[in-house]
């Protein structure tokens, strides 16, 4: 009989528990109250977004990839994580107010949620927009891509679903665009390693790098959803336009 009320008791909890998580998985994918963008809760977005973040990066930790991917698909379809999509591209950014080759500089609030209503990960890319910007100390130019509102989007969107996967497997001592790290922490990595025994420190460069990497061993390594690396291979194979060119 103990035994009995010891089972009913564990499925109990079990079902509590499960229902706990499809009423989260419910309202972080359905459409919110809010009719208006000033309106919006940005406490309860981020901490739902950090929420289902960290079981994206536990699953990873412990390798299973499953339960990864059905939490990735959870986030890219996600009300919340298109909110917080759009905000960081559309507010937060320091490229902001930077059009792609759809003239748009910037998305005044009364838009913003209709911005929100057209996010999917479909599969298909426009062509970025190619400015010229002086290397730093040099007068000799380099080429940068500005993506269209919408892509920046898309990208910022499919980026809180495949960052936390990556996150719980990169090496701990990398440290660019990485989210909670920065310079400081690379110098001071780099004086730890130092400080008992002189090393040797070696910069290079690959040159070209980005225009000649193989996008078949990329998207091979990111082993992803089908439909994720169908919308990555657009972006890498969306091209650019070069208005300074036409111009000419």
């Amino acid at each position: 009989m103990d035994t009995d009320m010891l089972t009913a008791t564990l499925l109990y909890g079990m079902f509590i528990l499960l229902s706990k998580v499809n009423k989260s998985n419910m309202e972080i994918t359905s459409k919110s109250e809010w009719n208006n963008w000033d309106e919006i809760d940005w406490v309860k977005v981020d901490s739902r977004i950090f929420k289902l973040q960290k079981r994206i990066y536990r699953a990873s930790q412990t390798e299973d990839y499953k339960l990864v991917h059905k939490l990735q698909k959870l986030m890219v379809k996600s009300w919340y994580g298109k909110l917080l999509a759009v905000r960081k591209v559309t507010q937060e950014n320091k490229g902001k107010v930077t059009a792609g080759i759809d003239g748009i500089k910037s998305v005044p609030s009364s838009k913003r949620l209709s911005l929100v209503n057209q996010l999917a990960i479909d599969g298909i890319a426009n062509p970025t927009r190619r400015v010229w910007i002086p290397k730093p100390g040099k007068k000799e130019m380099r080429p940068l891509g500005i993506p269209t509102i919408l892509d920046r989007a898309k990208q910022t969107l499919l980026k809180l679903a495949l960052e936390p996967e990556w996150e719980a497997r990169f090496e701990p001592n990398s440290f660019g665009f990485r989210p909670g790290r920065s310079c400081h922490d690379a110098l001071t990595a780099i004086k730890d390693s130092i400080r008992y025994k002189p090393k040797f420190v070696l910069d290079a460069d690959i040159s070209k790098c980005f225009d000649n990497i193989n996008h078949d061993s990329l998207l091979t390594k990111i082993n992803t959803l089908p439909y994720f690396r169908k919308q990555i291979n657009s972006w890498l194979k969306s091209g650019v336009i070069d208005f300074s060119i036409m111009g000419r």
